[in-house]
């Protein structure tokens, strides 16, 4: 019994212990690769987009950046789950919002748990996809006149900007690796090898 306690209280302070360690390197990375992701998507709304049509840039796409940034190695920031929980979720979303357009005590939790239930089903669970299907049915002006449209764009056009700047800032040095595939790590670990080898 003794072991077990003191074992268990080994665990728990290298858990903290990792837990707690500031890691600036780690940091810089998850910095750019938001300031980056985001940036591009804002970028494009506030110079290409007509001020009515501003919509390019959505609420949800913040939280997906805390994960696909700054937890590269949990399953739910992985890119089937980045656009699949998404786009999934916004096609939800627009679906129950045609159903029941004007109800939104029932639209909003309808919308909501039928994404959640749809990521789970298809192994696509991404958190900001409940986000994604809230915004569907719960937003006024441009965006419920999109309609199916809202899916394409801004949902699955801003999931591949801030996918592609993960793919470039999350694989930029040896300890980071996205996304969290056994075959594309090895594939990273050849490339990074490989400068090595011919500086020998």
């Amino acid at each position: 019994m003794r072991k077990t306690l003191e074992r268990t209280l080994r665990v728990s302070k290298y858990v903290i212990y990792k837990e707690t360690l500031v890691d600036y390197k780690e940091h810089f990375w998850s910095f750019l690769g938001a300031f980056f992701g985001i940036g591009i998507i804002a970028f494009i709304q506030s110079h290409t987009l007509p001020a009515t049509e501003n919509i390019f840039l959505i609420g949800s796409f913040g939280a997906s950046s805390v994960l696909i940034y700054g937890a590269i190695q949990s399953p739910l920031a992985q890119p089937r789950n980045l656009v699949g929980g998404h786009v999934l979720s916004a096609l939800v979303g627009v679906t129950v919002y045609k159903i029941v357009p004007d109800i939104i005590w029932l639209s909003a939790p309808l919308a909501v748990a039928f994404s959640i239930v749809l990521m789970q089903y298809t192994k696509t669970l991404h958190p900001p996809g409940g986000a994604t299907a809230l915004i569907a049915v719960s937003s006024t002006g441009k965006i419920p006149e999109l309609g199916y449209w809202y899916v394409l764009s801004p949902v699955l056009s801003g999931c591949i900007i801030l996918l592609f700047v993960a793919l470039f800032f999350n694989n930029l040095t040896p300890n980071r690796s996205y996304p969290n595939h056994t075959r594309f790590k090895r594939l990273l670990k050849k490339k990074h090898a490989h400068p090595h080898k011919m500086k020998k």
